[in-house]
Parts: C-alpha cells; structure tokens; sequence
C-alpha cells in the first residue's frame, strides 16, 4: 500500500499557528487554523496549549510523560557523553537535534506523521501560496517500497520537460546516489527540493516490476502550481473536462474559472477528473463543495474518541450542471472527500475504480525554534455517508484504465483514447 501525503489559507502566514489537512502531498496542500482550534485539540488529549507568533508551546501533563523523559534524556546523555569522549568524526548539535526529533516521530508507527526542520518549515509556508521552487512533481511515499512515488507531473514543469513519470520510483537522491530507502522520506525530499537554478540529481525505477532505471539531473526552477486545469472533451464539444490535481488555496478560484470558461464555450455537462489527486487542504476543498453543493453539511470531523467535533456546511446555491467524477487508486483523502459528497447529494456519477482510502486528518504544529511537527489527531467523513478511511469508495461505473495507457504520461492521454473519459462521458447518454 501506499501513503498519500500531501498539505490553505484561514489566515496570514504571519498569524499561523498550526496547519491542518487531509493529506501531506510535497505541493503542500494543508489548511491554517488559528490558534484556539489547536488548543482545543491538544486539551481533548489532557494536555494545555499556548500559542505566541507563529509558534505553539504545548505542555502535556501527566506522570507517564514525565517518566518518559527523564528515561529519554538519561539514555540520550549518556550515548552523547560517548560520543563527544570517542568519536573521531565531528558532530553537527542541530543536525542531532532533527535527527532525534525524527527519530521519535517515525518510533510513534503514525504513518502520516512527519519533522520539517526550520528550513523545511519555512518551504512549507512559501509552497501554501501555491507557488514553489522545484522540479514539479507531486509524490507520495510508497510504503510497499518504502521509496518516493512519483504521483503526478505538473504540466510544463522542469520534471516533465526531462521526461518524469507518473508512477516512477524514486531510488537514489543526490550525486552520491543515497538510497531513499535507507536516508528516509523527509530527508530525501529535501535533497529534491533546492534553490532556483540548482539541480535536483535522483534515480527512478520504472516500467514492469520496475526493472528500468532512469537517471535524471534536472534544474529546478519556480513552480507556480495550476491545480485546476480545463477543456472542451474531444468527442463532445458539450462536455468540459476539468482536472484537479489538488486542493490548495488557488484552488476554489481556479475551479470557478474553469466552469465559466467552459460554460462560455458551450458545455453544459461537466468531467471532473480526480485521478491522481492526492488530496489537500480543508478551507480548499469546503469552498469549492460550497460551489457545487445545494445546503448542508460537507464534512463532519470526529476526534479520536469517535467525537464530533466540527462541521462545516455549505450555502443554498449550488451549481446545476450534470456531472461525473472520475477517480482511480491514487484519489485520497480531500478528493475522496470531494467524490464523497457529491456522491451524498446525489450531484454526479463516480467513475472508474476504488479509491486509496484515507479519511484522517493531520495537524501540524510550530515548534518554539520554528521547526515543526505534523501529527495525526483527526478522523472526517462526508456529508452523510461513513468514512472510507482504509477502504476506499467503490465507483457506480467500475472501470479499469486500458493497459495499454498504464506506462503513459497522464497529460498526454488523448480523449479519444481514455477509456475512462468515455465511460463518464456515456453516463450522460445521448
């Protein structure tokens, strides 16, 4: 199986004091809450919160996690004692420090979870804009593999320009070719991630059980995220196809536009095409439901407890257009959502085949140093339906995309030969 992780704006970057979100994809896509809801969060689980800036100190009571450090700072002393008396190498005291804080994240088994150091945190909060310096591509972590998957290829970005892929393994990052495997997710991403200008050197498995490796040494460049994108359907000019490829702040806006272009070009039904849609953040994917949904709710969040502890709700007017969504295994979490809802109020088909499965959300916190912690501390559903975290949601039109087109670029699938398309397009007859 694989774990989608991607990550909106309630607030200036400035007021931020925890993010939250339905999935860590490196677009980044999560959601900005202000600092109560945090406080509430963290009280839920018998701690206190206290929030300052842009941080937030959290103190958890209780005699085991006194216990717990006193053990942790004991042992951690006495290796560091060993080390700083034998070892013949240097010690960098900050890289420790991440090294540590990591270490405990990935000991917690929340498979969500993640560390961003200061200098990864503060690439969080530019990438919220929706605008970053990269090569382009969005990922996940394979955890079957336990290497980086490439889930999609921006459009017009260095990454597709070199010929990156859909579906590519991320093997080996850097030019001493460091096993992901053995470095880690986060601190392979980070040795993709870099300065405008600079390369990105890594190494993907491709093709039939992966036996086909591809080297790549690719400039990055400023990545302005379109996650909307939008045409006329080549075998109906009566059709508009609209892609999203994640949910960020640019998204709702983006979204309209393409529905008032296409209408202006005389569709009248729309695809909606969600394949490869990682997911992302929470004031994303409410506003841009709150467009297509009559009244009623949109999502309803429970805390570990099985406790509802919010909802969110959308306005009377709703976009009356035919609709069909079309989904595959690497549609999660706020796309599953969005596949979810439209399915509850009755506003579209769902196409293709059983989603990825991911109904918990992740909070992410400031720490005092301006590093950060993203945590699992949420589960949602839709509208009316039961979460599918684990299972996915199955297709009224199961349909599985024509092999022949598994090992092509998803951007350049034509129309005519998308069988998928068409099985959504034929759910408006004739």
């Amino acid at each position: 199986m694989s774990k989608k992780l991607s990550i909106g704006a309630t607030a200036a970057v400035t007021a931020l004091c925890c993010l939250a979100t339905f999935q860590g994809t490196y677009l980044f896509l999560q959601n900005r809450f202000e600092a109560k809801y945090i406080d509430n969060a963290v009280l839920s689980r018998g701690g206190t919160a206290s929030s300052a800036g842009n941080s937030v100190s959290l103190v958890i009571g209780g005699d085991d996690s006194q216990d717990f450090m006193t053990r942790v700072t004991s042992k951690l002393a006495e290796v560091d004692s060993l080390y700083r008396n034998y070892y013949i190498g240097d010690l960098d005291d900050d890289a420790l420090i991440d090294a540590v804080i990591a270490g405990y994240v990935l000991g917690t088994g929340d498979d969500y979870a993640a560390y961003y150091n200061q200098e990864g945190f503060a690439s969080l909060i530019q990438d919220l804009e929706g605008e970053m310096a990269g090569i382009g591509v969005n990922v996940i972590y394979n955890t079957q593999y336990k290497l980086i998957e490439i889930l999609s290829v921006t459009a017009g970005s260095p990454a597709e320009k070199a010929g990156v892929m859909p579906g590519d393994l991320v093997v080996t990052v850097g030019e001493e070719k460091e096993s992901v495997a053995e470095l880690g997710y986060q601190p392979s991403i980070n040795k993709l991630r870099g300065v405008i200008g600079t390369k990105a050197v890594f190494t993907v498995l491709r093709g039939e059980n992966y036996t086909e490796t591809v080297d790549f040494e690719i400039v990055r460049d400023k990545i302005v995220e379109q996650t909307v994108m939008n045409h006329v359907y080549g075998p109906d000019n009566s059709i508009g196809v609209i892609k999203i490829s994640g949910f960020d702040a640019k998204t709702p806006v983006q979204f309209v536009e393409s529905v008032e272009t296409l209408q202006k070009q005389g569709c009248d039904k729309l695809i909606i095409d969600l394949r490869y849609n990682p997911g992302g953040e929470l004031s994303s994917i409410v506003t841009t439901l709150d467009y297509i949904l009559p009244e009623g709710p949109v999502i309803r969040i429970f805390d570990a407890d099985g406790k509802e502890v919010k909802a969110y709700y959308s306005e009377p007017t709703e976009l009356d257009m035919p609709m069909a969504v079309v989904v595959n295994g690497s549609t999660a979490s706020a796309a599953e959502l969005f596949t979810s809802a439209v399915r509850d109020y009755n506003k579209a088909t769902i196409v293709g085949e059983t989603t990825f499965g991911k109904g918990c959300m992740q909070t992410t916190v400031p720490l005092s140093d301006n590093s950060a912690v993203s945590i699992t501390y949420r589960m949602y559903s839709p509208p009316f339906s039961e979460n599918y975290h684990g299972v996915g949601i199955v297709p009224d039109v199961e349909v599985a995309l024509d092999p022949d087109l598994m090992f092509k670029n998803v951007y350049k699938i034509t129309d005519e030969e998308d069988n998928q398309l068409a099985a959504a397009a034929a759910t408006f007859g004739d």
